[in-house]
């Protein structure tokens, strides 16, 4: 992979804990495609953005979550983490120590929590993007847990894009195969909190979040959307697959998620519905959380509504 053009601090900090303030810069480019061949990054970052991002802290929103499950709405959780990290671009992982090759990210953390009758659900996804927002995301993965098993799958963005999953499910089970690049709708979320004026419109290719591919057991490939940018809001709409799924969000720096919606069918035979899963802001805090792992912390918990 050849090198991002980055203007990166003289001081290399270590990384000691789940998040390193590295700090850099970047330069407009005239190409505004998602992965360019020089890869020249295409977003200019600005002071602002550098204060918020790389102050140290992680970015750790609570919501109201109503999940459709198996055609009714589950009453939950969801919190989506926010943090500046330094990347591997070969192994593809968070950077223990500074190195000039390593590639700046934002990542993003999405966890739900609800229940769905006697047994509990609990996702989680990891999108990993360059803050330059001259590519994909580098990397994505999601696992599902839930008392009939667990399913994971990884993304990663090398000459392609590099699928493994793993699902208790037949028919599923063990996969390992390559898809050309195109949009993810998870790398969708970060490009967001970047620039919203970059995301994609009109006609595109995109393949769905993990998390829908994993729940809706459909095949893990592009689907055609329609993508439409408002002043708070950007909304795809999957004709093939039924579903439309709309962000709402600040227009101003930094941003933020204020909740989503996401219509589509649930469930399955005659119990099928379509119903609409909301996530609805509750609470933000800035925060350092990998340092506030003790029992005398758990009062955070209370901050963002989520005991």
């Amino acid at each position: 992979m050849k090198k991002l053009l980055y203007i990166l601090p003289v001081l290399a900090l270590v990384f000691l804990s789940c998040k390193e303030a590295v700090e850099t810069t970047s330069e407009i480019s005239e190409s505004l495609r998602p992965d360019t061949k020089t890869k020249e990054p295409v977003t200019k970052l600005s002071q602002a953005f550098k204060d918020y991002w790389y102050s140290g802290e992680a970015e750790i929103t609570s919501y109201q979550l109503e999940q459709a499950r198996y055609g009714e709405i589950r009453n939950g959780k969801a919190v989506l983490v926010f943090v500046t990290e330094d990347f591997l671009p070969d192994t593809q992982v968070k950077a223990d120590n500074y190195k000039e090759s390593n590639i700046p990210i934002l990542k993003l953390n999405t966890t739900k929590a609800f229940n769905t009758g006697i047994y509990p659900y609990s996702i989680m996804q990891s999108t990993f993007f360059p803050v330059a927002n001259n590519q994909h995301a580098l990397k994505i993965s999601a696992s599902v847990q839930e008392w009939c098993g667990h399913v994971y799958t990884q993304l990663n963005n090398r000459d392609d894009f590099e699928i493994i999953s793993h699902s208790y499910f037949q028919g599923e089970a063990d996969q390992n195969f390559n898809l050309e690049k195109t949009w993810t709708e998870n790398e969708l979320w970060t490009k967001l909190r970047i620039d919203p004026n970059m995301l994609p419109v009109g006609e595109i290719d995109v393949i769905p979040s993990l998390e829908f591919i994993r729940l809706k057991h459909v095949e893990l490939k592009a689907y055609k959307a329609r993508a439409t940018l408002e002043k708070d809001s950007y909304i795809l709409t999957f004709s093939e697959l039924n579903r439309i799924l709309k962000i709402t969000f600040n227009p101003n720096f930094p941003f933020e998620i204020n909740g989503w919606e996401e219509t589509t069918n649930s469930g399955f035979g005659k119990n099928a519905k379509t119903l609409t899963t909301k996530a609805i802001k509750l609470k933000t805090l800035k925060t350092d959380y990998w340092n506030k792992k003790s029992n005398n912390d758990i009062i955070l918990r209370d901050s963002l509504n989520l005991r």
